[in-house]
């Protein structure tokens, strides 16, 4: 099955010509950094968004802002979703 549309690395080696754009993306990239591996483990784990949140004690929606990157989550909760998935949460500061 072919997907229509514009792959986002294209996007956004476009977009990073753009200083302001560049800078707003440095200061976003810690969190879809996060958002990115928790899609992917619960993809690879088969786990929908209503199960997840079921393991986490929290409801669907809370889920889906998290995931949209329109909820900014406490360090409590995302060590929750980690551990609703088998995993750790580990942080470095650099």
């Amino acid at each position: 099955m072919n997907k229509a549309g514009v792959k986002f690395d294209l996007i956004k080696d476009q977009l990073m010509k753009d200083e302001e754009f560049q800078i707003e993306y440095e200061k976003l990239k810690p969190r879809y950094e996060v958002i990115s591996q928790i899609i992917e483990v619960r993809n690879v784990q088969h786990i929908t968004q209503e199960e997840l949140a079921f393991r986490v004690g929290t409801q669907k929606s809370n889920i889906s802002r998290f995931e949209g990157g329109s909820y900014n989550p406490s360090l409590d909760f995302l060590v929750k979703i980690a551990r609703s998935l088998g995993k750790e949460v580990h942080i470095e500061i650099r």
